[in-house]
């Protein structure tokens, strides 16, 4: 084989894994997206995530990696819409901006 056949082969395996990693990082904000909108009874609009963004991080345990940014829509009533963001470090959410769970306050009669 010659060298620029191999050189070829190991960019498109590369492609192709920073393209899986994206791919299982957008399903999990997906989830993470749709559990959130459920527990808070809010309504997930448009069913996915959108990425916003990736950016090389440290992790905790000091080692480089990716750390991707997903945005999504939810809305209270159906008329309303509202914009939700989270971080993904790996298969770890760092932050989450969204719809929180629905607490009713106490009503007394009087």
């Amino acid at each position: 084989m010659s060298p620029s056949i191999i050189l070829f082969m190991i960019a498109g395996a590369a492609v192709f894994a920073y393209w899986n990693a994206a791919r299982a990082a957008a399903e999990h904000a997906g989830q993470l997206g749709r559990n959130a909108c459920k527990a808070a009874a809010v309504i997930w609009l448009d069913q996915s995530v959108h990425a916003a963004g990736i950016r090389l991080r440290r992790g905790d345990d000091g080692r480089l990696g990716f750390e991707r940014s997903f945005r999504f829509h939810y809305s209270y009533d159906g008329f309303d819409r509202h914009t939700g963001r989270m971080v993904l470090r790996g298969d770890t959410l760092v932050s989450f901006i969204g719809p929180i769970r629905a607490r009713p306050e106490s009503i007394e009669a009087e």
